[in-house]
């Protein structure tokens, strides 16, 4: 399916140096910014109480935030869950020596919280609590990390297996640039990263991948059709063939991701976020980040037509009229 087909080439690789300029230095904004404000690590990493509080009518935010500010519980972020009705609030809560400690300092804090939200309005009803300790929250980190290490494994063998080991690299490279970008803005604009944001991250990863391999196998193929064309007429014939599938794919995904972030509550805001940084810099870098490495990487036409050559090597025998 298509909704065009472009019939001349268009030079994407002719601006391939300009283009990995804005790259690179993308790149080391986004790494400064993680280095200089660390990311806004949500209760599931750092430790914390979480709280569903239901009230008989549609809740205000900025009033909740107001009381719980007047009551001193500082770090309190109420937001809306569910219904109008519905409010979450989460409370981090200092990391402790003593588990049992920390524990009690949780329940009396949400104690706290619930004598001065029923204060201000008696309806408010504690419908869940829920507590994360600080041990637990560093398992999931490290889980998380070892999660994006398999997974950025497995993406360079099965590259390596299905094309060509420089495409498994070029690949893997302009991938991690989408994952270091998409941190990147969550540590400059600090905003929170919980764990549906990790999976975010790690969607990215197998997203971008996925266009990568459309472009790489495009250009297996014009390595064996276009046998006079160079390195970068065969990757720009790549690029602008799968020009009307990335649309329809990369379209189709963002309307949905559009979707949660619209409507799907403050619950699915990041994550929408998360997802649709990806997807834009995620077409990027699978056009003008992954071909021009591989190119770098020195890809070449007898990596793909060994048959050929060895064919063509052969000296053509001539036999002798008896």
């Amino acid at each position: 399916m298509e909704f065009f087909r472009i019939k001349k080439s268009i030079p994407f690789m002719r601006h391939a140096l300009v283009f990995n300029a804005i790259s690179f230095i993308t790149f080391l904004l986004a790494v400064f910014f993680l280095w200089y404000s660390p990311l806004h690590l949500s209760i599931e990493f750092t430790g914390g109480a979480s709280m569903e509080v239901k009230y008989d009518k549609p809740a205000n935010i900025e009033q909740i935030h107001e009381v719980l500010a007047k009551a001193g519980i500082v770090g309190a972020e109420p937001i809306k869950f569910g219904s109008a009705q519905d409010v979450l609030i989460r409370l981090p809560v200092k990391q402790m020596e003593n588990a049992e400690s920390q524990n009690a300092a949780m329940q009396k804090l949400s104690d706290a919280v619930m004598a001065a939200l029923k204060t201000a309005d008696p309806s408010a009803t504690n419908t869940k609590t829920e507590f994360v300790g600080g041990q637990v929250g560093k398992e999931l980190a490290t889980d998380g990390a070892l999660a994006l290490l398999f997974v950025c494994l497995g993406i360079v063998a099965y590259l390596a297996i299905r094309f060509e080991w420089r495409f498994a690299v070029a690949t893997i490279i302009a991938n991690l640039h989408d994952v270091v970008i998409i941190l990147g803005f969550f540590a400059f604009f600090q905003w929170e990263f919980s764990l549906p944001v990790l999976a975010a991250v790690l969607a990215v990863l197998g997203y971008s991948v996925n266009e990568s391999v459309v472009v790489f196998d495009r250009a297996r193929e014009n390595f064996r059709k276009m046998r006079k064309a160079s390195i970068e007429e065969i990757f720009d014939a790549a690029i602008t063939g799968t020009i009307s599938r990335t649309i329809i794919t990369h379209g189709t995904t963002q309307m949905m991701v559009l979707a949660m972030f619209i409507l799907g509550g403050p619950t699915l805001h990041n994550f929408a976020l998360a997802l649709t940084i990806g997807i834009c810099f995620g077409i990027y870098s699978s056009v003008l980040v992954a071909c021009p490495l591989a190119k770098y990487l020195g890809v070449s036409r007898e990596d793909f037509v060994k048959t050929d050559k060895k064919k063509e090597s052969e000296p053509e025998v001539i036999s002798a009229a008896p």
